[in-house]
C-alpha cells in the first residue's frame, strides 16, 4: 500500500457511487476508494439530502491511486467502461441529477487530460457523451454504511442485480 502522499486523486460520478467504486476495487494501483458528494451548492449534504435532487451534488468516488502504478488516464478510461455516459441524469433505474455523470478535477492538468479522454471515447459510444467535467469545489465524504458497499452487502438484491452484472461485464472485458 502506498502513503497517502504519493497518491493522486479522481473525483468520479457515474451513478450510484456503489457501483463505480465496486469496479475500481478492482483496480490494480488504486490504493483508497471514498464514496460521497460532490458539485452542489448544499454546505452539508448527505444522502436523504441528495437523494431529492436538489442539492446539486452528484453520488461520487474519490479513488486515490499510485501514479507510478496507474496513470489519471487509465482511471479515466475505465471510467467511461464502467457506466453508460451517454444518459443524462440516469444510470439503469436510477434516474435523478445525483446520478449524472461527471468528472470533477482538481487541476488544470486534470481538466485538460479528462476533456482529451471524453473526446477519445466519443466514438466507442452510438449517442453522444453527456459526462459533465467540472472543477472540485469539495468533496463531502458519504456516511459509513456507503463505504465499501457491495464488499459488505455482496448478496443485497441491487448489489447482486444491478452491481454484479456490471463488475462481471468489466472483467470480461479486462481478460479479453
Amino acid at each position: 500500500m502506498s502513503e497517502q502522499k504519493d497518491l493522486e486523486y479522481a473525483i468520479l460520478g457515474g451513478g450510484c457511487f456503489w457501483c463505480v467504486e465496486a469496479i475500481y476495487q478492482l483496480v490494480d494501483g488504486v490504493e483508497s476508494i471514498v464514496s460521497g458528494y460532490a458539485g452542489g451548492h448544499d454546505p452539508a449534504p448527505n444522502y436523504r439530502s441528495i437523494c431529492t435532487g436538489l442539492t446539486g451534488h452528484a453520488e461520487v468516488i474519490r479513488v486515490g491511486f499510485d501514479p507510478s502504478k496507474i496513470s489519471y488516464k487509465n482511471i479515466l478510461e475505465i471510467f467511461w467502461e464502467a457506466h453508460d455516459p451517454t444518459t443524462r441524469n440516469k444510470q439503469g433505474n436510477d434516474e435523478g441529477p445525483q446520478y449524472r455523470s461527471i468528472i470533477l478535477y482538481e487541476n488544470q492538468t486534470q481538466k485538460e487530460i479528462a476533456e482529451a479522454s471524453r473526446t477519445e471515447a466519443g466514438p466507442k459510444f452510438a449517442s453522444p457523451i453527456v459526462t459533465e467535467i467540472v472543477a472540485l469545489e469539495k468533496f463531502f465524504p458519504a456516511e459509513n454504511y456507503h463505504q465499501n458497499y457491495f464488499r459488505l452487502n455482496p448478496e443485497q438484491p441491487y448489489c447482486h442485480y444491478v452491481i454484479r452484472p456490471k463488475i462481471e461485464k468489466f472483467l470480461k472485458k479486462k481478460t479479453h
